[in-house]
């Protein structure tokens, strides 16, 4: 096997198969970059595993942010849920917990992200749904009813209005007996990233800094064991973000936020241990587990190098994890079932804290009661029935991992370090220094590429023979839909009377104009009495097509009666049956 070079510089591979040389384009990872077809130990040269990794819950925390990570006890499951009402939310989650969850996690609805009130003119049409709509605190106690809150452990996706929607939590709960010092959660707070990839912010970013260092200083003080924010790459990552960008943005949003807090007089180590992360798991298992584990390497020497952090648990980069949902697919939905495994998978060999599993059919609608199940099974297969759980980091000392986690890290350091040139987090999302490369990074992976894979099912063709779809935005064939739609305008259509001609002539009479409400009941009327004297609607009675079957005799009129009144009733509206 050799290396060669193409007129555009794409690598390829010169591999020998069956006697002839065989081009093999190079393998490219989410971040663009290589994959050897073999790592060995060379691959490692100059490698301190003592600098590098050290032991698990030991700096640089690469290994894990816990000694025993999950031979004493798995990840939290948490499986985000909120939809519609309060009430409609509080029995999915009663749902979870009765099979089995740790976690909460609870979806708001636009306008309680962007704090307006559900009966606000800019509400409209978005009420509860992406997620559950909260305007007082009764709804919260609602939302929350009946559950064991001092127990349970409670994430909240909130961030402009954070410090409204943790009080309302704060007072539900110690209304129900919790007592707010043992209270577990945390609120997603990380205002930074909706001006680069989200949009929900209410104020400018300076202002919306001083309000989550207000937060960081009240939970040091009122509710100590709260995870004062989430500093999420998940969205950045769902608008096209690669794995070295997902991490690269997030931790230098999290230097911002270390930053205002110790200009507002707060120490390092009595906010930071408090702060958590929020990171997607993609198909892409290898360098996943490659991204999370120099995340952690990366963010400990930040915390001891750059801010003085001296408390082991300021160092450590504690994370929830959530598997892609742009990796879902509307097409052969019970594929996503296979993807979400991986993923998952994924994030545990990572070593996250806790896990949210998509569901499957999430790509089509709200979940099912049934397919939310099996998104908490997923998790409860890997925790209950493989071996990943009884050691540490499996992938340790593996050639190909340490590879990767090497490559992703070094890619991450440059792009932190292209934010810090610019002024910082602030100042480069200013400038769209964020968005623009993420927005890059989206087109790039859409365009078509040797060495790189899309999802199956999805309608690219696979060695398994499924049919090729793309997108015809960038001039590629057709949607199964297209094709469909193009099926039925070839297929014979049956010649029919057309329809609603007396709400038409209503409506073009000028005295009807003007009343054009009154108008449209009139016709109405009179199109239903036609229907029931059997007519069809909106034409003439008797018309072609419509022709009424004749009955020989009696006993043929009694039998139509009989299978007329077992018609449901809107057939029975509509008139005697007709032949198809």
């Amino acid at each position: 096997m050799r290396w060669a070079t193409s007129g555009d510089h794409t690598a390829y591979r010169l591999t020998i198969v069956g006697g002839m040389a065989a081009d093999v384009p190079e393998a490219r990872s989410e971040s663009d970059l290589p994959i050897k077809a073999v790592y060995a130990a060379g691959d490692l040269e100059g490698f301190d595993a003592d600098s590098q990794l050290g032991h698990p819950g030991q700096f640089p925390y690469t290994r894990g942010v816990y000694p025993n990570m999950y031979t004493g006890r798995p990840w939290t499951m948490r499986q985000y849920a909120g939809f519609g009402t309060a009430k409609e939310s509080n029995e999915r989650y009663h749902e979870l917990v009765a099979n089995g969850t740790g976690g909460l996690s609870v979806a708001f609805d636009l306008p309680t992200q962007m704090g307006y009130d559900s009966d606000e003119a800019i509400a409209s049409g978005e009420v509860g749904k992406v997620g559950v709509a909260i305007d007082s605190i009764d709804d919260m106690r609602t939302l929350f009813g009946g559950l064991p809150l001092g127990d349970l452990s409670t994430s909240m996706t909130i961030n402009a209005p954070a410090a409204t929607l943790l009080l309302m939590y704060q007072l539900v709960a110690e209304e129900n007996g919790a007592d707010a010092s043992r209270l577990a959660g945390t609120i997603q707070n990380d205002v930074l990233k909706e001006y680069i990839a989200r949009g929900t912010y209410i104020y400018p970013p300076k202002e919306s800094l001083r309000l989550i260092s207000d937060i960081f200083a009240y939970c040091h003080k009122e509710l100590p064991r709260w995870n004062t924010i989430s500093i999420s790459g998940y969205h950045m990552a769902e608008a096209g973000a690669t794995p070295a960008q997902e991490i690269a943005f997030t931790l230098a949003n999290a230097k911002e936020y270390v930053r205002a807090a110790q200009a507002a007089g707060l120490d390092v180590d009595d906010f930071a241990p408090r702060l958590s992360f929020f990171f997607v798991a993609r198909t892409t298992l290898l360098e996943e587990v490659a991204k999370f584990r120099a995340a952690r390497r990366i963010w400990a020497r930040v915390m001891r190098d750059e801010f003085g952090a001296k408390n082991p648990k300021s160092q450590m980069l504690r994370f929830h994890t959530q598997t892609a949902g742009v990796q879902l697919t509307a097409q052969q939905p019970e594929v996503n079932l296979v993807r979400v495994a991986l993923q998952g998978l994924g994030a545990v060999l990572g070593g996250t804290q806790s896990l949210h599993t998509n569901s499957f059919d999430e790509a089509i609608a709200l979940p099912t009661q049934k397919a939310a199940r099996l998104a908490l099974r997923t998790q409860q297969v890997i925790a209950y029935e493989t071996d990943v759980t009884k050691t540490v980091d499996p992938f340790a000392g593996s050639y190909v991992v340490e590879s990767m986690t090497d490559d992703v890290e070094a890619a991450a350091l440059d792009l932190i370090q292209a934010v810090e040139d610019r002024g910082g987090a602030v100042a480069a999302i200013e400038q769209g220094f964020q968005k623009s490369e993420i927005e890059r990074s989206a087109y790039l992976r859409a365009r078509p590429h040797p060495g790189r894979r899309g999802p199956r099912g999805s309608g690219r063709r696979d060695r398994a023979g499924l049919p090729e779809v793309r997108d015809r935005a960038l001039g590629l064939p057709h949607r199964p839909r297209d094709r469909q739609q193009g099926a039925h305008r070839r297929r014979p259509q049956p010649v029919r009377p057309r329809r609603g001609g007396a709400l038409r002539a209503a409506a073009r009479r000028p005295a009807d104009r003007a009343r054009p409400a009154r108008a449209a009941r009139r016709a109405a009327g009179r199109a239903r009495q036609r229907r029931r004297r059997g007519g069809p609607r909106g034409g003439p009675r008797g018309g072609e097509g419509h022709r009424q079957p004749a009955l020989p005799d009696a006993r043929g009129a009694a039998a139509a009666g009989h299978r007329r009144r077992g018609q449901p009733r809107a057939a029975r509206r509509l008139g005697p049956l007709r032949p198809a």
